[in-house]
Order: C-alpha cells, then structure tokens, then sequence
C-alpha cells in the first residue's frame, strides 16, 4: 500500500482530477487546504524576496490543496496518470505529487 499525496495549485484541476479518479473506482480522497513557505513568509513575517517575488507572480493564489490517498500498489501508477492527464505536472507551479510506503491502515475498510 502507498499514500499518494498530490499538492495541487489550482482548484479546478484538483477538481477534474477528483472525477477522474471517481469514474475509475479510485475514491478515498482526504483533502486539506494549505499554503507554500513563500507565500506564508510573505504574510506573516513582513515578507522575504522569494515571498515577495511568489506573491508578485502569482497575486490571486495563496492556498494550495494538499490531496491525501491510501492506495493499494497496483492502483499507483494509474492514479498518477489520470491526475497528470489534467494536472500536467511536468509544468512548473502546477502541483506535485509523491508516494510514500503505508505499513498499516485500520479504520479504512478493504482496499
């Protein structure tokens, strides 16, 4: 089993790669709103150059959506692909996403 955590910049993008995963039977999606270093010393410690230089690039954005998933290993793979397919994650500024190993999941039924 592996936790895929995506961090995604816009939205709508998380949202389309929500339904994506929907219509493939990959569901369990825990999401939380969060925000970058730069932007974060950009508004509460008076800012720094690279905040300042983030804020200037990118005004209207200050959260993040940080995409939490317990997935078995074999559904990994098609996961990220579907996720790329909207998220194009090549680009800079659109988002990340990583796996890491899960030893041990209680409370979240058959996977």
């Amino acid at each position: 089993m592996k936790l895929l955590i995506m961090i995604l910049s816009d939205p709508d993008v998380m949202d389309r790669a929500l339904e994506k995963l929907e219509r493939r039977g990959i569901r369990g999606a825990t999401i939380l709103r969060s925000r970058g270093m730069a932007m974060e010393l950009q508004n509460y410690m008076g800012g720094s150059f690279l905040g300042s230089l983030r804020a200037s690039l990118e005004p209207d954005r200050e959260e993040n959506y940080t995409v939490l998933m317990v997935l078995p290993d074999e559904k990994v793979a098609e996961a990220l692909e579907l996720i790329d397919q909207v998220a194009d994650l090549d680009k800079p500024g659109n988002g990340i996403a990583f796996t890491v190993p899960v030893d041990l999941t209680k409370g979240i039924g058959r996977l």
